[in-house]
């Protein structure tokens, strides 16, 4: 695997749902797995509008000192990448609209055609107490993933985790999910301000 081209695709990738606010400045993870041991994965200090070299690191499923460096996901990274073979990208992003939209609801049913044809209803999952979330994360996540059999995962007020074998379709999904998001909360707001 030529790893230079998988940070670059990564960089590509990550300005992206930056520039669709996906990302925050320091705020979501990006990761590929590059052997059955190891992934590259953004590190804590990694501005997604501008992923580098240095922006990027790889870490092997046995924790050292490079895991003090990346990302404070890399565990639920890990999780998922030693327990669900097809994952071979994972991201945590908090697209607005889907964040938002998790709020008020307990499940996506989209309206639109492609986030009908393409993601069908998606639960979304309660973290319960905030507190004591990260602490969970990295079982629960990587749980739900196994026992639901999907590869999506909205998680209120926190945002989404996906993977995939094929980086671009997860973003593909992910884009679908967010539109949709966005055009059902546009479509409950007419009908809020709807007088007639």
């Amino acid at each position: 695997m030529n790893r230079q081209h998988l940070k670059n695709q990564l960089s590509t990738l990550a300005l992206s749902m930056f520039r669709k606010d996906f990302f925050g400045i320091y705020h979501g993870s990006l990761s590929a797995k590059t052997e059955s041991n190891r992934f590259v994965i953004n590190t804590k200090e990694a501005v997604f509008d501008a992923i580098d070299e240095n922006s990027l690191i790889e870490l092997y499923f046995k924790k050292d000192y490079r895991w003090n460096q990346a990302s404070i996901d890399s565990s639920i990274h890990f999780s998922i990448y030693s327990q669900i073979s097809d994952a071979k990208f994972v991201s945590f992003t908090m697209p607005p609209f889907t964040t938002a939209y998790s709020l008020e609801h307990n499940i996506i049913t989209p309206k639109d055609y492609f986030g009908f044809k393409e993601l069908g209803s998606i639960e979304i999952v309660d973290p319960k107490q905030f507190e004591n979330w990260y602490d969970r994360a990295q079982s629960e996540i990587a749980y739900y993933f196994q026992t639901n059999k999907t590869n999506i995962m909205v998680i209120r007020g926190y945002g989404v985790y996906a993977f995939n074998r094929d980086m671009h379709e997860m973003a593909k999904k992910l884009a679908i999910l967010e539109k949709s998001c966005r055009l059902l909360m546009l479509d409950g707001s007419q009908r809020d301000f709807n007088f007639d």
